[in-house]
């Protein structure tokens, strides 16, 4: 029988886990901290790597990280609030904290 071999197509960025995301960014020299980076940041990293142009698709306006981040803001100067017995800066910082909190389960 003939020796042709098929010739293997690379599978599509989107479709591959996040393991052989990294696998395949470990490849390229530009891209460092691979293996803090999720699935989404490997994607695009690889994308902007490589040359490829990402679709304007549905923009997010923060990524989860940084809400968490302004989180832990508005908790630590809740804690303050409450030390100096600041009633009304409480229950505005409780409701800001409960809205990013809304907002991080949508973006995720």
């Amino acid at each position: 029988m003939g020796g042709k071999k098929k010739a293997t197509k690379e599978k599509p960025l989107e479709k591959m886990t996040a393991k052989e995301l990294r696998d395949s960014a470990m490849e390229i020299p530009e891209i460092t901290g691979v293996h803090g980076m999720n699935k989404i940041e490997l994607i695009s990293a690889i994308k902007k790597a490589k040359g490829i142009e990402e679709e304007s698709g549905k923009q997010r306006d923060t990524s989860v990280r940084e809400i968490k981040v302004k989180i832990r803001g508005l908790k630590a100067k809740r804690e303050k609030a409450l030390k100096e017995n600041d009633t009304k800066m409480v229950i505005i910082y409780r409701s800001r904290i409960s809205r990013l909190k809304k907002k991080t389960r949508r973006a995720a």
